[in-house]
């Protein structure tokens, strides 16, 4: 008879578990609507790094 293979069985959970997690996600994002996906990527760019107000060379 075969062995169990559990860590097959373990990682198919996890997908399946990975994939319904996706599919709530981009349900609520439907929800929410396009206007709030694109405020959130128009301040993505301000989080890069300042432009020398903070570049630790205080004297």
């Amino acid at each position: 008879m075969a062995k169990t293979n559990y860590s097959f069985e373990k990682r198919q959970r996890e997908l399946e578990k990975k994939r319904k997690q996706e599919e709530k996600r981009l349900r609520k994002l439907e929800g929410k609507g396009a206007s709030d996906e694109d405020e959130a990527e128009a301040e993505l760019p301000d989080s890069s790094p300042a432009t020398g107000d903070d570049s630790g060379t205080a004297a």
